[in-house]
């Protein structure tokens, strides 16, 4: 059955017309009055709902009734991230959110070759996150993770010591230890976030900076990858 994300209130019985997205949505799939769908407002669980009326740009819809359906990994796992370029940032959080990251956080780094500021940066998160929004319909996630502003790495080392209690960064320098022995040390459903540089890595400062403010510098393995593969292979040993 077709899944919407619809980030409104919903309740059995509601007549609503959907946000301009899922009803651009709908109509390129061609669905018609009558038509059975599933409605997610990203707060829990699903909804039944039947489109009730089609219009020229609108589609209206009743609500019926809810399904207390939760596809969310037992660890939470963030993800703060120096943006790769072109279009690798939005693979990743496409990626990220169909495997079932909680959060992302774009980051300037040294090495960043996309810089982003002002309306740009706000338009490439809300792009981001309708990116996010699009993999939960597919996947089937009814929790959209959220794209947090971009930010510097320096903002992000001062705010990070409350998002989890165990926090690692990838890093290329001496002193790593294997990832999945440093997770097997914790409870499995220990919240975690990774920080992962982008093309070309942290660099030696912003690595030490990162282990300073608390960061376990952990490796993947022997072979260098891709920005977005590695923050991609850190989420999945993560949540295995």
């Amino acid at each position: 059955m077709p899944r919407f994300h619809c980030p409104v209130p919903l309740a059995a019985g509601a007549t609503l017309d959907l946000p301009a997205a899922a009803a651009r949505h709908v109509q390129v799939l061609r669905l018609q009055t009558g038509d059975a769908i599933t409605l997610f407002n990203g707060e829990g669980g699903q909804w039944q709902a039947t489109i009730e009326r089609m219009g020229r740009s609108d589609v209206a819809v009743r609500v019926e009734t809810f399904e207390a359906i939760e596809r969310e990994p037992a660890r939470r796992v963030h993800l703060a991230l120096g943006m790769p370029a072109n279009e690798r940032m939005d693979w990743l959080v496409e990626k990220a959110a169909e495997l079932g990251v909680a959060s992302l956080q774009p980051l300037h780094t040294a090495h960043s070759v996309l810089r982003l500021s002002g309306d740009r940066a706000t338009k490439k998160q809300a792009h981001w996150q309708s990116v996010a929004a699009a993999a939960c319909e597919q996947c089937g996630g009814n929790r959209v993770p959220a794209v947090q502003p971009v930010a510097d790495l320096a903002a992000c080392l001062r705010a990070s010591e409350p998002i989890a209690p165990l926090r690692c960064v990838l890093s290329l320098a001496e002193g790593t230890r294997p990832l999945a022995e440093v997770l097997r040390g914790q409870p499995a459903d220990a919240p975690v976030l990774f920080l992962s540089g982008p093309e070309g890595g942290l660099s030696p400062s912003e690595d030490a900076a990162a282990r300073a403010a608390g960061f376990v510098p952990v490796t993947l393995g022997p072979r260098v990858l891709r920005a977005e593969t590695a923050a991609l292979a850190a989420l999945v040993l993560a949540l295995a």
